[in-house]
């Protein structure tokens, strides 16, 4: 199966619109990861993650482990390598996408294509468009993968210059109509749009039509679950991919953290539902 063949199985069967983010910090890992049993940090780090991903998975549409957290640390590349592996086996009908933001000239892309899809084995990845064309075609060629581009950010600084006026529109929607028209000839692309935007991303649903979005900025950002389905959503109510990393990782710090990352999980999967 593709990953936008995975991606709507998995709407469909887990009904599901969210998106588990897998952004471990050492620093806030329950005590218990400081203990013996763990050897160094790159062990707690993969340990850590496995335990909420197999909490959390029959409320998710998608895992998404952003690389830094792990490249940050010793090791930390193969306990990333390792979980992937760990998720492809014990859940193989949930994508998982690595969060790298990737975007550099042909022939470098085409290694850090080689980098997601073939060391990782990631099911997509998110890639910055600022390059153009020739700088994502490395991603795009590999079809049965999921290339998911910035186009509105959830941070403060995405006016800096996603919504500069660019021949009488703001950059953002020459972003997502390129992506939505020319680039995704094998539809394969999807888009990141900040949930701390609905506004914006009313706008972008209105040019891509059903393309696949993945929304940062819910929880911890102060998007809000409601906005984000009004504006985003499909008309079957789907179409999303709704991102929460610490609000789902660090729901307790006691010996319960995998069960209270799986209520938080099941309870965010919920609310989105309430609205869809």
């Amino acid at each position: 199966m593709t990953f936008i063949d995975k991606l709507r199985a998995r709407w469909r069967d887990a009904d599901s619109l969210l998106c588990v983010g897998l952004d471990p910090d050492p620093a806030r890992f329950p005590d218990r990861f400081a203990g013996d049993g763990y050897a160094d940090t790159a062990e707690a780090l993969f340990a850590f993650c496995r335990d909420i991903a197999d909490a959390t998975a029959r409320y998710a549409c998608a895992f998404k482990p952003q690389i830094a957290y792990f490249a940050a640390h010793n090791g930390g590349e193969a306990a990333l390598q390792r979980l992937i592996a760990h998720l492809n086996a014990a859940h193989p009908d949930i994508p998982v996408i690595l969060d790298a933001k990737r975007g550099d000239i042909g022939s470098t892309a085409a290694q850090y294509a080689i980098e997601a899809f073939d060391r990782f084995g990631a099911d997509a990845v998110t890639l910055n468009p600022y390059m153009g064309r020739d700088s994502a075609a490395p991603f795009l060629q590999r079809n049965d993968r999921g290339c998911i581009f910035l186009c509105h950010t959830s941070n403060p600084g995405a006016r800096d210059f996603q919504e500069l006026e660019v021949g009488g529109a703001p950059l953002y929607q020459h972003v997502a109509r390129a992506i939505a028209t020319g680039w995704n000839v094998d539809g394969n692309c999807a888009l990141v749009v900040g949930a701390t935007f609905p506004g914006e991303l009313k706008v972008i649903r209105g040019i891509v039509g059903d393309m696949p979005l993945l929304i940062p900025g819910v929880g911890a950002q102060g998007g809000d679950v409601e906005a984000v389905v009004r504006n985003g959503a499909t008309a079957d109510g789907t179409g999303l991919m709704i991102n929460s990393s610490r609000g789902i990782l660090y729901a307790s710090t006691g010996e319960d953290y995998a069960e209270a990352a799986a209520g938080a999980a099941r309870q965010l999967r919920d609310e989105i539902n309430r609205y869809r």
